[in-house]
């Protein structure tokens, strides 16, 4: 019997293979590797699918997020506050464009960044900006979270990288902050064929800012009007983006689908927690993350089953070796410490299979009964 893999990314690649092959002859013709005429037209077309007025594709999603922060004059050692659950790139875009990052808690139903937390962290005198991770598929409680920034005069941003196609109350990401940034890492919804990533918003200053800083602080060539560095998308991988984003919609509700199949085979195993969707948002599920007690056993006996699970993330940024300086302890969020140690991401993909899905359920609840 074959593995089940946690992301078949193989499998994408043969509904675009015809049309990503086309393209790459298309640029390889012409020589335009940088800044060609897939670039532009991706940046459209992707600004159109979310909703938002500009598009800016960038090298990779931590840049997408480093470089709207710069763009919008962030203070040097300025906190920006974000979830103590999120991939390390979020603080690190932070550390990088030259602020500090500010940690608060999730809340324990969603994991997203619980707005009664961010409103208490937000009231330190150096915070500057509030920085929303949409975790797994779907947004984080926007309307609370901009209401928080404003009350204390919060710069709102949004760490997109997970959610392309999610939206909330009919609003996608890019449209409630000043910006968001995003990753096409291969795994992603949208996934390039390496790195890449771009930032969403509706502020023309913005982009164009956002646009300078990643083309070496330049607008004209050899001429350049602040320190900036090199970070642009290739226009080979704006090829195989294009070719996937007429897929997306159709392959967000495949995703939806194979959740809702998850759902059911899942619904009467003893000892899983399922995820949830929370109120208004339109899930589009990245990743199926249930939590699980005894986690790494019930993983280690999944994987020798064949079932490429995987943890995302096994240890909160907050007490990450690269940010003990910020002087955090175990116990400082206890509900994404708690997570952390529970959290078990399943098998999902577009194209994954009824009969694949039975197999990761009867795998779960048989390393359940086993390890308990």
């Amino acid at each position: 019997m074959s593995n089940v893999p946690l992301v078949d990314l193989l499998a994408g690649h043969a509904e675009v293979a015809a049309e990503v092959e086309e393209g790459f002859a298309r640029v390889l013709a012409t020589g335009a590797f940088i800044k060609g005429p897939d670039v532009g037209a991706f940046e459209q077309e992707f600004a159109v699918f979310s909703g938002v007025a500009h598009c800016i594709g960038v090298a990779n999603g931590t840049d997408a997020l480093e470089l709207m922060l710069r763009a919008d004059e962030m203070p040097a050692g300025a906190g920006v506050l974000m979830p103590a659950n999120t991939f390390v790139a979020s603080a690190e875009a932070v550390v990088r464009a030259g602020g500090r990052p500010v940690f608060a808690d999730v809340d324990d139903e969603y994991l997203l960044l619980d707005p009664a937390a961010a409103a208490s962290a937000a009231g330190g005198s150096d915070v500057w900006g509030l920085l929303p991770v949409h975790l797994n598929g779907q947004l984080a409680p926007m309307a609370a979270l901009a209401a928080a920034a404003e009350e204390h005069g919060l710069r709102l941003f949004e760490d997109a990288a997970q959610c392309q196609g999610a939206t909330q109350v009919g609003r996608g990401a890019g449209s409630w902050g000043r910006a968001a940034g995003t990753s096409f890492y291969p795994g992603k919804n949208l996934g390039a064929y390496g790195d890449a990533g771009a930032v969403l918003t509706d502020d023309a200053g913005l982009d164009a800012a956002i646009r300078e800083l990643g083309d070496h602080g330049s607008s004209r060539k050899y001429v350049h009007d602040r320190l900036g560095f090199n970070s642009r998308l290739d226009t080979l991988q704006a090829v195989v983006l294009r070719a996937k984003l007429r897929r997306l919609a159709d392959w967000n509700t495949a995703r939806r689908a194979a959740a809702a199949r998850y759902d059911a085979l899942l619904a009467d195993v003893d000892g899983v927690r399922l995820p949830r969707t929370a109120p208004g948002n339109e899930h589009v599920w990245h990743l199926y993350a249930v939590r699980v007690p005894m986690r790494d056993a019930v993983l280690a006996e999944l994987n020798a089953a064949g079932i490429g699970a995987g943890v995302h993330y096994p240890v909160p940024v907050h007490l990450q070796p690269a940010f003990l300086e910020l002087g955090h302890a175990p116990g400082d969020f206890p509900v994404a410490e708690r997570a952390a140690s529970e959290i078990l991401t399943l098998p999902l993909f577009p194209q994954i299979t009824e009969e694949q899905q039975v197999r990761v359920a009867e795998a779960l609840a048989k390393a359940l009964r086993s390890v308990s």
